[in-house]
């Protein structure tokens, strides 16, 4: 199965647009683990268990693995999530963006030693910095476009008046995902929650691409005006929705670190199941 293939199979199956973010953070670990970083393995697995019939794609941090020297427990991970839940991809969020001899580096770390099934890339280096990981034939990559932080308006939001139509820099972005740049149909938009007006211009300009929107949750984003903005499909006959161009919603911290006690992963999967729900009912008045 392709990375689109699963992620529509997914949302089909746990009836979800829910991205479960996992940026584990060992200092809000619950009590037990609190500080612990060789507890990184064991704190995510047991997200996943929790959230395995709730997502519609997980997406791992790499920093915050990397920073505690903790890869091999991502590998780790990785191999648990397909165990658990083989029907959901994995996004590996790297934000990688480099020439082309070090991007075919960066694209053997994330679809070979990790098995990702998709990618996060930055496109500011323009399209040889990430066709290497379009030769992944099946694997998907999310393009930086506009993102939820503030400082993203210092680029992302400035006019480029030497192109026809001035379109501003994020649109341009979705532009070229949407056209010359997406040879197989792999190319996907990061588009941050706490824009949603934004999302709706990045949909409009790039109709058929996949859109990871963090922002949800810690970071404010509004879930309703997230779907209305960026869903597009039709309803079914059977109560069911058909999907134009699927919209992946991620939370992190609000469902990872909903409960610092005992009862932490019933308590993200009571945050992962509100979420996913409150993104469903937007749907239906979509």
């Amino acid at each position: 199965m392709t990375f689109l293939d699963m992620l529509r199979t997914a949302e089909r199956q746990n009836g979800s647009m829910l991205c479960v973010g996992l940026d584990p953070d060992p200092a809000r670990f619950p009590a037990q683990w609190r500080g612990d970083a060789s507890k990184i393995y064991d704190f995510c697995a047991a997200m996943v268990d929790a959230t395995a019939d709730l997502a519609m794609a997980f997406k791992p941090q790499i920093a915050y693995f990397a920073a505690h020297r903790a890869e091999e427990q991502l590998e780790r991970l990785i191999a648990h999530m397909r165990r658990a839940a083989p029907h959901v991809p994995v996004i590996l969020d790297a934000k990688r963006g480099d020439i082309g001899s070090t991007a075919e580096q960066y694209a053997i770390e994330a679809f070979e030693r990790y098995g990702a099934d998709a990618v996060t890339l930055s496109p500011f280096m323009g399209f040889d910095s990430v066709q290497p990981y379009l030769k992944y034939h099946g694997k998907g990559a999310f393009l930086l476009c506009r993102t939820s932080n503030p400082g993203g308006d210092d680029l992302q939001n400035q006019r480029l008046s030497s192109i026809g139509g001035s379109p501003l820099l994020y649109e341009h972005v979705a532009r070229l995902a949407q056209g010359p740049w997406n040879l197989n149909g792999q190319l996907g938009l990061v588009v941050g929650a706490t824009y949603p007006a934004e999302i709706e211009r990045v949909r409009s300009v790039a109709p058929t691409l996949p859109l990871l929107i963090p922002g949800v949750g810690a970071q404010g984003g509004d879930a309703v005006a997230t779907v209305k903005a960026g869903w597009r499909g039709v309803a079914l006959a059977a109560g069911g929705f058909e999907t134009a161009a699927p919209i992946i919603v991620n939370s992190s911290r609000a469902i990872l670190y909903a409960s610092g006690g005992a009862d932490f992963a019933q308590a993200a999967r009571q945050e992962a199941m509100r979420t996913r729900d409150v993104l469903e009912a937007a749907r239906q008045q979509a």
